[in-house]
């Protein structure tokens, strides 16, 4: 069971630490959502799943008991130390990295070699999600992932064209996923109490999963910094042969001058080049 308020606020007093807001530390101590994430996982025994930022144990104690082997990664020294105390001795399954999972993603899975097939469970810290994310999307690719996110940040994964969120990281995580927001979360579900509620997202691999270069991306990232100018013009003075054929693609499938990046579907974006599929 998650740990209540007041035992929350015992063990990190305890530890002498305060919730850091910059980590984006608020814990989750519903044991709705938890079972929720779990259930939405479809996780089986031996599994191979990652979790980010496992705070007190909450979620993770939740994961081991389906069986699964768990690869956290948690960077605030306290709580990595409190993890090792109190879960760590008592499952072999728990495989922690006390690290920045902006530097290692997938925590200490990629050495375990165990790539193949599988999925990332997490509670996200607020701060590090798009950043992480797209970390995610140059690794090895999890069939699932369960994220708890703040709503804004949900939004933004699955917009749509021609909507004010719809922007890179849209086209990214959309050309690789099937996203589904699945739960609203109240800022009640967890202490302290975030200042948004969180959304509680479902990713599903695609079969023709794309993702994109690090070259396209930087691309896409700089025209949607200018995202209600007119492609025509913001592409006009490039001489980037890929630009230049990317934009008749887009005239001959009905776009016009005037056509701003919010504006363009998927596919067409897709046209611009991608690295990688997880078709054999």
């Amino acid at each position: 069971m998650p740990l209540n308020p007041n035992q929350t606020h015992t063990i990190l007093n305890a530890l002498g630490h305060s919730p850091n807001k910059k980590l984006g530390q608020n814990f989750l101590i519903d044991g709705n959502i938890v079972r929720k994430s779990i259930e939405l996982a479809g996780i089986y025994k031996n599994e191979a799943i990652v979790e980010i930022g496992p705070g007190l144990g909450t979620l993770s104690k939740a994961i081991l008991s389906t069986g699964a082997q768990l690869f956290a990664v948690e960077k605030d020294k306290t709580l990595a130390n409190y993890l090792e105390e109190t879960i760590s001795k008592d499952s072999d399954n728990f495989h922690l990295l006390n690290e920045d999972c902006l530097k290692k993603p997938l925590g200490s899975l990629m050495d375990q070699n165990q790539t193949n097939d599988f999925k990332i469970v997490a509670n996200l810290p607020y701060a590090v999600a798009t950043p992480w994310l797209e970390a995610v999307l140059s690794t090895a690719l999890p069939t699932r992932m369960v994220l708890m996110l703040q709503k804004e940040a949900a939004d933004r994964y699955n917009a749509q064209p021609k909507t004010k969120n719809f922007g890179a990281i849209s086209i990214f995580l959309q050309s690789a996923y099937i996203v589904h927001s699945t739960h609203t979360v109240s800022a009640s579900c967890f202490y302290p109490k975030p200042k948004v509620d969180s959304t509680l997202i479902r990713l599903d691999l695609k079969q023709s999963a794309i993702c994109f270069s690090k070259e396209t991306k930087a691309l896409i990232r700089t025209i949607f910094t200018q995202r209600r100018k007119q492609i025509a013009s913001l592409c006009k003075k490039s001489d980037n042969e890929v630009i230049k054929h990317w934009l008749e693609s887009l005239f001959t499938k009905g776009y016009t001058q005037s056509v701003r990046a919010e504006e363009i579907d998927l596919p067409s974006w897709q046209l611009l080049g991608y690295e990688k599929t997880n078709e054999s």
